[in-house]
């Protein structure tokens, strides 16, 4: 596939996310045909408006237990003082008003053969597709004391934004200066693969305006870093010399959280603030369903044209729980959904979805306080291949004050796209 810098550009912004899967008409069903929708995240929200939009005649159930959506992407800009909880916390009242039925609950039971779901307060809903959202599941018990210490308040993973993000800002602030503070990275795959350098940075720049004396030890589970290396090498070598201590090939085996100690395979790290992030998989509702399907069953192999479930037929999973080459990010979840909503009215029409759906992603990175950098790609679905990124897309070497402002308009379109 060969675009010209202009049609990259148009296709992969933040405003026109759009998945190009045919999507312009809105074809009705002959019957009203009934769609469940498990979360109401980037994914899932986005997925139950667009059904609406592109099938006003299906009856589309949103069902989420909470009653705000957080958004993990800028949650880390929370941690490093350049915004409030209040900042990345949004309402769902809009969404009703597309016609989506919301039903703020738990699913604890998933019958594919008989398509019903089955609630916490004890409602039974059927559907004709069911599409589940429900993100990623942290995985606890892959670090030996990891749940005793989180109870007892000592260590957080924060990767679900909301009241950790809250609390582990609070441990920052409280934090002496010339303390430590040990995070750690997963191994891939996991959600937003910048995310913990992107914390880095953010953290760094808080001490470096209140804590000087303080650093950080970065312990990842990976190699090297997982994503926009350029730019955060580059980052903390401009911005914040001998402050960020990074170790590859050091994940968190143990947690003590009476000694504040994470112990990897070469050395037990003391720190201050311990933000130990464990191994994901896909969310625990995609179980329920018999939908994690690859080979560790941990996370779910679909048609990436549809987004159904190669094993669960009526099952389509979007968003971060997808195993697949794409990015687990927010963009991309709100591309998953669009793609996944398009198909559903096809297959309900009677007719074949998109055979070659396009998705986009754009994920931005602060590196400062005024400076951030970006990754851009656009992917195109080919049979037997997957979803194929163009040659024009990639990431930036180095932030800037214009990608910082980008940063900020992309957070508020999307936030609107998911949610008005």
């Amino acid at each position: 596939m060969t675009l010209n810098r202009r049609d990259f550009l148009k296709i992969s912004g933040a405003g026109a996310a759009v998945a190009l899967a045919g999507c312009a008409t809105r074809p009705s069903t002959s019957a009203r045909a009934r769609v469940v929708v498990v979360g109401a995240g980037f994914g899932g929200a986005t997925c139950a408006k667009y059904l609406r939009k592109w099938g006003p005649d299906i009856e589309v159930t949103l069902i989420e237990p909470n009653d705000k959506f957080v958004s993990c992407p800028f949650s880390n800009w929370v941690l490093g003082g350049l915004r409030s909880m209040d900042d990345i916390t949004h309402g769902y009242d809009r969404l009703p008003g597309h016609g989506i039925r919301m039903v703020r609950d738990s699913v604890v039971a998933i019958d594919p053969d008989k398509r019903m779901v089955t609630t916490r307060g004890g409602a039974s809903i059927g559907y004709d597709r069911l599409v589940l959202a429900p993100g990623i599941e942290i995985l606890t018990d892959t670090v030996k004391g990891f749940k005793e210490a989180e109870a007892a308040g000592k260590v957080v993973h924060a990767w679900k934004a909301g009241a950790q993000t809250a609390l582990l800002r609070r441990q920052l602030e409280a934090m002496p200066d010339g303390g430590t503070f040990v995070m750690s990275v997963p191994a891939s795959p996991y959600r937003c693969p910048p995310g913990p350098y992107e914390r880095a940075c953010m953290v760094a720049h808080y001490f470096k305006q209140a804590k000087p004396k303080s650093k950080i030890i970065l312990l990842d589970g990976n190699a090297d870093i997982a994503s926009k290396k350029a730019l955060f090498t580059w980052a903390w070598n401009s911005f914040y010399p001998g402050m960020i201590d990074y170790r590859p090939n050091n994940a968190p085996l143990a947690v003590d959280g009476g000694k504040m100690i994470v112990t990897t395979e070469f050395d037990d790290v003391k720190g201050d603030v311990l933000n130990v992030v464990p191994r994901q998989r896909a969310g625990e509702v995609c179980d329920l369903a018999g939908a994690r399907n690859d080979s560790n069953k941990a996370w779910c192999v679909v048609n990436l044209a549809t987004f159904e479930s190669t094993t669960v037929p009526n099952v389509h999973i979007i968003g971060d729980s997808v195993l697949s080459n794409l990015p687990k990010s927010g963009h991309m979840a709100t591309n998953h959904a669009k793609v996944c909503a398009a198909a559903i009215v096809e297959l309900l029409a009677g007719r074949q979805p998109d055979p070659l759906p396009v998705v986009t992603n754009t994920c931005y990175s602060a590196t400062s306080d005024s400076t951030a950098g970006y990754v851009a790609n656009v992917y195109r679905f080919e049979a037997g291949k997957g979803y194929v990124s163009a040659p024009e897309g990639g990431a930036t070497a180095k932030g800037d004050e214009s990608n910082f402002v980008f940063a900020e308009s992309w957070s508020k379109n999307i936030w609107a796209e998911v949610l008005s």
